[in-house]
C-alpha cells in the first residue's frame, strides 16, 4: 500500500495484476482540493509506469459518495489568479485518470457529482451501485464541467443527450443512469468495489500487451473517419502481432493451458 499525499492511496495485488486507485477523504465526501488533485496525478503517474499493473480499480473510501467533485470550500477562499494557478492541478488529476494505458474501472456509490462524475467518465467502465446518483451541474454554480465532462459524456451519450444533461445540470439516479448509458454496470447496494475489482481482475488475466493496444486503439480512434480509425487499429495490432504475449496466447491454447504472459 503506498500513500499519496494525505487523501489518496493505491494498492496493489501481485497475484491479480490489479491496482486500487482509492479516494480517501470522508469528510469531504471526497471533494478534490489542489492537493488532492496533485496526489491523483502522482498516482497515475506511477500506476502508468508500473509494468506489473495490467487493470486499476478506482475507489472510493467514503461511504456516501465516490467523489462530490471540486472543493468548493476551498475554491471560494481563492482570487482570480489563485484559480487559475490551481487549474493546471485539477486538469492533471482527470487527465491523469485518463491517460492511464491500462484498462480502468470505476466503482461508484452515492453521490458522483461535477468532477467526480468526471473521474468516473475517465474510466473505461463504470459500475455503480443502487445508491449511485450522478450528474455534472456545474453550470448551476457558474462555471461549465473542466474535467472532461464536455467532451466524454457525448462520447457515451450522444451529443443532444449530453446537452440536456449539461444543460440542466440535474442529478440522474442509479435506474435511469442505468438506461441512458451514465454508467454500464449496475450492481446491489454495497457491492460496486467487490464486483469493479472482480471485473478489473477478469480483464487482468488477459494479455497485458494486448490490453494497452487495445486500450489504445479504442481511445485514440474516438470520433476519427473509420478509414483514419482502422489506421489506428492496425498500427496498434502491429504492436502486438510479433511479441512474445501473442506468441505465449498461440501457444496456450493449443496446448489447452493458462498463458503465462510474458508481457513484452
Amino acid at each position: 500500500m503506498t500513500r499519496y499525499g494525505t487523501w489518496v492511496e493505491v494498492r496493489k495485488d501481485a497475484g491479480t495484476h490489479v491496482a486500487e486507485l482509492v479516494l480517501d477523504r470522508p469528510k469531504a465526501m471526497n471533494a478534490v482540493s489542489t492537493e488532492m488533485a496533485a496526489s491523483i496525478a502522482a498516482a497515475c503517474a506511477a500506476l502508468g509506469t508500473d509494468a506489473e499493473v495490467r487493470a486499476v480499480a478506482l475507489t472510493s473510501r467514503c461511504e456516501r459518495a465516490f467523489c462530490v467533485g471540486a472543493d468548493l470550500k476551498e475554491r471560494n477562499r481563492f482570487t482570480d489568479a489563485e484559480l487559475g494557478r490551481q487549474r493546471p492541478y485539477a486538469r492533471a488529476a482527470y487527465t491523469g485518470v485518463l491517460q492511464l494505458p491500462v484498462p480502468v474501472v470505476a466503482a461508484v456509490h452515492g453521490f458522483a457529482l461535477g468532477g467526480g462524475f468526471e473521474l468516473a467518465l475517465s474510466c473505461d467502465v463504470i459500475v455503480a451501485d443502487t445508491t449511485a446518483v450522478v450528474g455534472l451541474p456545474e453550470v448551476s454554480v457558474g462555471v461549465i464541467p473542466g474535467g472532461g465532462g464536455t467532451q466524454l459524456l457525448p462520447r457515451r451519450v450522444g451529443a443532444a443527450r449530453a446537452a440536456e444533461l449539461v444543460f440542466t445540470g440535474r442529478r440522474v439516479a442509479a435506474e435511469e443512469a442505468k438506461s441512458l448509458g451514465l454508467v454500464d454496470e449496475l450492481v446491489p447496494e454495497g457491492t460496486d468495489r467487490d464486483e469493479a475489482l472482480a471485473l478489473a481482475g477478469r480483464i487482468a488475466a488477459n494479455s497485458p500487451v494486448g490490453l494497452r493496444a487495445a486500450k489504445r486503439a479504442l481511445r485514440t480512434g474516438w470520433g476519427m473517419p473509420l478509414a483514419a480509425g482502422l489506421e489506428v487499429e492496425d498500427a496498434a495490432w502491429r504492436t502486438v502481432a510479433f511479441s512474445g504475449d501473442r506468441a505465449e496466447g498461440v501457444a496456450a491454447f493449443n496446448e489447452k493451458r493458462p498463458p503465462r504472459w510474458p508481457g513484452e
